[in-house]
C-alpha cells in the first residue's frame, strides 16, 4: 500500500509518516515545504525503503505518479506564530493545496483524511465542544486566516464526497503536544518547557484561568490511523477530554522539571479561546479510539525530548 502525507515533515506528519509503515504501509510520500517542518523530523525513515522525501509547496500541484490508496492532508502552518506571519500563504494553503490533495485522491480513489482543528469552534459557547456545534469565529480577526482556512478546507472536502462520491474524512484536532515540537512556534507546551530549563520566566497569558485539553502526539496519531481505516465522513473530534488551565500547566511543567523559574503573566491574545474540551464519544462509538496516555506522562515524555534537544529550532 501506498500513503501520501502532505506536511509530513512537520510535529504530527512525522509521527504520522513512522506509523504508516509500521501499519503494513509498503510505501510512503512525505510532502513538505519546510516552512514549519523540519527535514531532522523524518531523518529516522530516510534508511526505510519505500520513504520518499520530496520538497515542495502543495499549493503548485502534488507530482505524485502511480497508484496512491491513502492521502493524509496535514499542510499548514499551525501554531499562532506561524500563520501570524503569513496569513496569506496559510489561507492558500487551506484553500488551493487541500484542492490538490482532494484531486489526487479522486484520481486513485483514495482515502482521504483532512486535519483540520478545533479552532474552527473558535471562542465556544458550547462546551463541551462536540461536532454538531458550528462554532463562534471572528471571520476578520487576526486568527481568522487560520480558522477560515479549515473551514473551508472542510467544506471543500464535505462537497467532493456529496459531488465526487471521494471517500474523504474530516477530523478535528484538539490541542496535540509531544517530541518535535518547535521550541519556538508559540504554542504552549514547548513555551513552557524551554522556559522552565532554561530558569526563564514562564508566560501565562490572560489571567491564567482560560482551558485547554492536551493529547499526547502517540495518542492523536493513533486516532488518525483508525479515521484512515474506516469509511466515516465525520467531522470527528480527535484530542483529550481532560481539560486543565493554563496556570494549571505552567505550575506542573514547573514541577516536573524542577525547575525555579517564576510564573510571569502577559497580555492574551487577541480572540483566544477561554476554554476548549472536546467531546470524543463519536470516536469512541464509531472509531473505537480514546487516548490512554495521561497528560503527565505525555508531559514527562516531552520534557525528557526537550531536555535532551534543547536548542531545537
Amino acid at each position: 500500500m501506498r500513503a501520501v502525507v502532505t506536511g509530513g515533515a512537520g510535529f504530527i506528519g512525522s509521527h504520522l509518516c513512522e506509523r504508516l509503515f509500521d501499519s503494513g504501509y509498503d510505501e510512503v510520500w512525505c510532502l513538505d515545504d519546510f516552512s514549519t517542518g523540519r527535514p531532522a523530523n523524518v531523518a529516522g525513515l530516510t534508511h526505510r525503503r519505500g520513504f520518499k522525501l520530496v520538497q515542495g509547496d502543495i499549493v503548485h500541484g502534488i507530482g505524485v505518479a502511480g497508484k496512491v490508496d491513502a492521502v493524509l492532508h496535514f499542510a499548514s502552518p499551525a501554531s499562532p506564530i506561524d500563520y501570524l506571519k503569513r496569513p496569506l500563504y496559510t489561507l492558500r494553503t487551506g484553500a488551493e493545496g487541500t484542492r490538490n490533495a482532494l484531486e489526487l485522491a479522486a484520481r486513485n480513489d483514495a482515502r482521504f483524511v483532512l486535519a483540520s482543528t478545533s479552532e474552527v469552534y473558535g471562542d465556544p459557547e458550547v462546551h463541551p465542544q462536540t461536532e454538531g456545534y458550528w462554532g463562534n469565529v471572528n471571520p476578520v480577526g487576526p486568527r481568522s486566516c487560520y480558522d477560515e482556512a479549515k473551514r473551508y478546507a472542510e467544506a471543500l472536502a464535505a462537497a467532493y464526497v456529496r459531488e465526487r462520491g471521494t471517500n474523504a474524512g474530516i477530523i478535528r484536532i484538539f490541542n496535540t503536544f509531544g517530541p518535535r515540537m518547535r521550541a519556538g512556534d508559540g504554542r504552549v507546551v514547548p513555551n513552557l518547557i524551554r522556559q522552565a530549563l532554561t530558569g526563564d520566566p514562564m508566560t501565562v497569558t490572560g489571567d491564567g484561568s482560560q482551558t485547554r485539553s492536551l493529547c499526547y502526539v502517540d495518542d492523536l496519531v493513533g486516532g488518525v490511523m483508525r479515521m484512515l481505516g474506516s469509511d466515516i465522513a465525520g467531522p470527528v473530534n480527535l484530542g483529550n477530554p481532560h481539560e486543565l488551565s493554563m496556570l494549571e500547566l505552567a505550575e506542573w511543567i514547573r514541577e516536573l522539571t524542577g525547575s525555579t523559574s517564576g510564573i510571569t503573566m502577559i497580555p492574551l491574545p487577541e480572540d483566544d479561546p477561554k476554554r476548549r474540551r472536546p467531546n470524543i464519544e463519536l470516536a469512541r462509538t464509531k472509531l473505537d479510539w480514546q487516548p490512554s496516555t495521561s497528560v503527565a506522562e505525555g508531559l514527562r515524555r516531552t520534557i525528557a525530548w526537550f531536555a535532551d534537544a534543547p536548542s531545537a529550532p
